[in-house]
């Protein structure tokens, strides 16, 4: 996801991917006492270990990528009938591990001569920001550590499941709703619900499903309320070179904002079209990758 989503899809996105991580470091804590499956579950702490090693790998390796996204998001009404579709494209890539989105169609038609170039103005100051903001720590938005997410979420039953043909570890987590929280990603992530999928070979996130067991009110509602059932799920794959990067995702939300206007919609997500890529040196000024190969 880049920084053009909506803040609503945006908010439910950056929520979800910040679970996979607390899901599995928590497991041993609640898989103590449990049968252990044939074959045995790796011990989790050291399986973490592993993710994050992989993740930093993976991180240094997917400075070399970019790829396209194909975001498109269907207002509905009351009925589920859609009454509004909107489209936008994406060239994604990372700087210092940060992925920066940048607009190059919408709605299927290249950007007009202004628009190209308030957007080069937008993402030039986001690889400004991203040059100067510590791996893992977001550009924009809240974030929050993984151990204060130890404190919110349990999580339950862990297994071995098939994921598109390859062995994965599979975690339920689920937020308690007695936690103590601050902030609003505190507050919400006592309302979400899940399962995680992680690539037993790779260490790495294949699938994550999240949604809202419970309305989520924004201000005490004045601003916004994200209704129960919200959801979103997405995937990821090897694309070549050991590195993994999102391949699709799909979400519904329904919220009602400013207490008087309802908001239904239905959005998709598609990656396409993985390239390696050097970074220019002027890249500050023009904010574009210089593409060499497809995958």
């Amino acid at each position: 996801m880049g920084p053009r989503e909506s803040p609503a899809m945006n908010f439910l996105f950056r929520t979800a991917v910040v679970l996979f991580a607390l899901a599995a470091l928590s497991l041993d804590a609640q898989a103590q006492g449990q049968q252990t499956p044939a074959p045995p579950l790796p011990d989790i702490r050291e399986l973490m270990k592993e993710v994050q090693a992989h993740q930093k790998l993976v991180e240094k390796e997917r400075e070399n990528d970019t790829y396209t996204s194909l975001i498109t998001t269907q207002d509905l009404d009351a009925n589920g009938k859609v009454t509004k579709t909107e489209s936008e494209e994406d060239e994604n890539f990372f700087v210092n591990s940060h992925l920066i989105a940048r607009t190059v169609k919408k709605n299927g038609q290249p950007l007009g001569e202004h628009e190209e170039q308030k957007e080069t103005e937008r993402v030039t100051k986001l690889v400004e920001k991203a040059q100067n903001t510590p791996p893992g720590q977001p550009i924009e938005g809240q974030t929050i550590s993984i151990s204060r997410m130890l404190e919110i979420m349990d999580v339950r039953n862990p297994r071995r499941e098939n994921y598109r043909g390859r062995p994965t570890i599979v975690f339920d987590f689920i937020g308690r709703k007695d936690a103590k929280t601050h902030g609003v990603i505190e507050d919400a992530s006592k309302k979400l619900q899940g399962t995680i999928w992680i690539d037993e070979a790779d260490r790495q996130v294949a699938h994550l499903e999240v949604s809202f067991n419970d309305n989520f009110r924004v201000a005490g509602g004045v601003f916004a309320t994200v209704q129960k059932g919200s959801n979103f799920h997405f995937d990821q794959a090897p694309v070549g070179g050991g590195v993994w990067l999102p391949t699709g995702g799909e979400g519904a939300m329904q919220a009602r904002l400013l207490v008087f206007k309802n908001l239904r919609q239905h959005f998709t997500e598609r990656e396409y079209d993985f390239k390696r890529f050097s970074v220019e040196t002027d890249q500050s000024k023009d904010a574009k990758p210089a593409q060499q190969k497809a995958r």
